[in-house]
């Protein structure tokens, strides 16, 4: 059988990892975007980075030489939901890294109302529980396209796939009013004014 093929780094890390700001911000979207660690984040940064090298080059080519690879990049793009439909190459160098992290699964779960939170989501993802048309996801930063973008839901092999379920009944729930809680310090009051008229 051979041996295994080596396994690269899939990523690249900061020039300056140690920087304040630097740190500052990876924390800011560690926790926005709920990533694990940091590598997942370089990763995704990696992946944007690759693409501003692809568009940067082939921006000095004529256009005879780069209108091949520049259709393919920006269809790519626009699959996937990075860029608009009248996107041009330039608006690839636009791109920042929460684009990206914009598209991942997580993120849109949440944004599709299916969990409350980044970590909800995460968990729910990882447990089996969401599905892409009829293929169950458990990576939570697959990249989803715009096509498939509609086609997130719960799978329809787990629990949550009744609408039922506690954990749905949840996310659909309106919060309490006011008109049914009763402020503390008023029901203090009213309840020092019943004992002074027993009293009395």
């Amino acid at each position: 059988m051979g041996d295994p093929k080596k396994q690269r780094k899939k990523y690249n890390t900061p020039r300056f990892p140690w920087r304040t700001d630097t740190m500052q911000e990876e924390l800011k979207l560690l926790g926005q975007y709920g990533l694990r660690n940091k590598r997942e984040l370089w990763r995704h940064e990696t992946m944007l980075s690759n693409f501003r090298s692809i568009a940067r080059s082939l921006i000095g080519q004529t256009p005879e030489q780069r209108q091949k690879r520049e259709n393919e990049l920006l269809a790519r793009l626009k699959r996937i939901g990075l860029l608009p439909e009248t996107a041009v190459l330039d608006d690839v160098l636009d791109l920042a890294l929460e684009d990206l992290l914009e598209r991942r699964l997580q993120t849109i779960v949440l944004r599709k109302g299916l969990a409350k939170t980044m970590q909800q989501s995460r968990q729910l993802i990882t447990h089996g529980h969401v599905a892409v048309g009829n293929q169950r996801i458990r990576t939570p930063s697959y990249i989803v396209t715009k096509p498939d973008e509609n086609q997130i839901i719960y799978s329809s092999n787990t629990p949550l796939a009744n609408p039922a379920h506690p954990l749905r009944q949840t996310l659909v729930a309106p919060p309490p009013t006011s008109e049914h809680t009763e402020p503390k310090d008023e029901r203090a009051f009213q309840e020092g004014d019943s004992l002074t008229e027993e009293k009395s």
